[in-house]
């Protein structure tokens, strides 16, 4: 399966906003926002639909979606996943948040743990990581900077960080 054919979790269809069919959008995590824009294609509920509003921001973002024209149409999609298309290209030092789920991450030659999710924090995304030595300590929260960060390598499936940066040592 190519790139292009795979979908990414955009959040799910939250309350109706408004009479026209606009619904806020609920569970997105990090920079989902950037995601939606107007006149793509998404799939909700596996149905697709092209989207003809983005509005609000990224902590209450709004969408609505063609076909869509009243409060009931909203009413009716709500609970159900968004999705979107996998496609365009990243930046340099850019990553699917699920291309970096499940990494090993190491300092050196020392393994930390696995990535269990990225959270989007008001300063930057951060990588939740599951301790390897310890499951019952707290997930360390590495900062998606150069300082935290040494490389990133998803063909082998390993993240590089800097434990003395991150106040582990």
């Amino acid at each position: 399966m190519s790139d292009a054919d795979r979908w990414l979790r955009a959040g799910v269809v939250g309350r109706p906003h408004g009479l026209d069919g606009s619904f806020h959008v609920v569970g997105m995590e990090g920079s989902s926002f950037r995601l939606l824009v107007d006149d793509m294609e998404v799939r909700v509920g596996g149905e697709r639909h092209r989207v003809v509003r983005v509005a609000g921001h990224a902590g209450a973002p709004i969408l609505r979606l063609e076909g869509s024209s009243v409060r009931a149409d909203a009413q009716a999609l709500s609970g159900r996943e968004i999705l979107v298309a996998r496609s365009g290209e990243l930046e340099e030092d850019e990553w699917w948040a699920e291309d970096l789920e499940g990494c090993l991450v190491r300092d050196g030659d020392e393994e930390v743990g696995v990535v269990t999710r990225l959270l989007g924090l008001p300063s930057c995304e951060v990588l939740e990581v599951a301790r390897r030595d310890d499951p019952t300590r707290p997930a360390l929260l590495v900062p998606l900077v150069t300082d935290a960060v040494r490389a990133v390598d998803l063909e082998r499936g390993v993240i590089d960080v800097d434990l003395r940066f991150l106040g582990e040592r």
